[in-house]
């Protein structure tokens, strides 16, 4: 590398990543590092003399420099700026000449003339041939938005890419055209193919959007829908709270028998451990309500399972639980959804109802739950005690042998 372009890229570097507006997303430095690398891979293939080389990667360093300056006439600013710096490093004055006529080759709808100003055209529009295109593209898009150049939506934009392939843009080299025409051809193949899929989303949200039209004074209200589902989530979290407190209690207490009945007990065959009767009974006594009240917490209520046409026409079943209709046929049922659901004021009573009943079965389990907790705790506190006073007074130590 000589030592020109070297300072060419430093110069290229500090200069559009200390001036370079934040809005400038695409034409950044990582897009001249992109075009001078596409340029070297061009002239790897041709065979170009060394003073040419040295041209064409000048000016794929210096093309965009001008965009520190506004966007517009940014290839002749960009000229203008590569001018000063080469001359202030002595570069030959038809070197700079040769340099500035190929960033101007870059203007947009520039026909070139020679195979140095294809090269650099093909490098400046290589990423129309490269898989990472979709990201690019979009970097484009919000960069003329964000310059208050263009605001194109993504069917726009979409339109726009596909109308510049078809009509607009061509590589010159033949290295382009072997190498980087493939990947330009399936980059327009997908934009047709989103086109297309976008048209059948289009046409299938216009269907639907004329659908609910229709029905919007028949189907319930979306804030509606809304509370009624957030409400009954909410109930069946709270009824799988309790059902798990309950459970909790169950196998607690299930584990405290367990161990009195296997430790303690057989003691109290001894005559020395009468003293832990009583505490042993209230503790086992307090223990068995705790499950009893946990089981009756859980215990599911048994419903009749049936309904009659006139409970339907009455509107007096709920044809949501599904303790009211797990006995009837099929087709009753299915008769019975059909009168519901013609009825939208029958539907939002059934919910309600649904809510309500839902609500009664919950007060229940929460009202047996914390008396469950409250005689389980009483029922420990107890036992303790219990178990401390006899130890205290009636100990194994406070039995007096009698003589013989």
């Amino acid at each position: 590398m000589s030592t020109i372009i070297e300072k060419t890229e430093v110069f290229v570097t500090d200069l559009l990543s200390n001036q370079l507006g934040s809005e400038y997303l695409y034409h950044n430095l990582r897009h001249t590092q992109r075009v001078v690398k596409n340029t070297k891979e061009l002239l790897d293939f041709y065979d170009l003399n060394a003073k040419e080389n040295d041209a064409l990667v000048l000016a794929a360093w210096l093309h965009d420099t001008g965009y520190t300056q506004g966007s517009e006439n940014h290839e002749e600013a960009s000229c203008a700026i590569a001018r000063s710096f080469l001359e202030e490093n002595n570069y030959d004055t038809a070197a700079i000449d040769t340099v500035c006529n190929l960033i101007l080759a870059t203007r947009r709808y520039y026909d070139p003339t020679n195979l140095s100003e294809q090269i650099i055209r093909d490098a400046d529009a290589s990423h129309l041939g490269h898989n990472t295109y979709e990201e690019t593209s979009e970097m484009l898009r919000e960069e003329l938005s964000l310059l208050g150049i263009a605001n194109f939506s993504q069917k726009e934009w979409r339109d726009t890419n596909i109308q510049m392939f078809q009509t607009e843009h061509r590589f010159y080299t033949d290295y382009a055209k072997n190498n980087w025409q493939k990947g330009k051809d399936e980059n327009l193949a997908n934009l047709i193919k989103n086109r297309k899929k976008n048209k059948k989303l289009v046409k299938k949200e216009r269907l639907k959007a004329e659908l609910k039209s229709n029905f919007k004074d028949k189907s319930p209200e979306r804030g509606i829908q809304t509370m009624f589902r957030v409400t009954m989530r909410n109930h069946l979290k709270l009824s799988d709270i309790a059902d798990t407190k309950a459970n909790i209690l169950l196998s607690v207490n299930a584990i405290i028998i367990s161990l009195v009945l296997a430790n303690l007990v057989p003691k109290l065959d001894n005559p020395s451990n009468d003293y832990l009767v009583y505490p042993a009974v209230i503790f086992v006594i307090f223990s068995v309500i705790s499950m009893v009240m946990s089981i009756l917490a859980t215990r599911p209520n048994v419903t009749s399972g049936q309904f009659t046409k006139e409970d339907v026409e009455q509107k007096k079943v709920n044809l949501l639980f599904f303790g009211n209709f797990h006995k009837m046929k099929l087709v009753d049922y299915e008769w019975a959804i059909q009168e519901l659901i013609k009825d939208q004021k029958y539907v939002y009573s059934s919910l309600t109802k649904d809510l309500y009943y839902l609500g009664l079965v919950l007060d229940r389990k929460y009202k047996l739950l914390r008396w469950t907790y409250t005689i389980f705790m009483i029922g420990m506190i107890l036992s303790v005690i219990a178990f401390f006073v006899a130890l205290k007074f009636f100990g194994p130590e406070k039995i007096i042998d009698l003589p013989t």
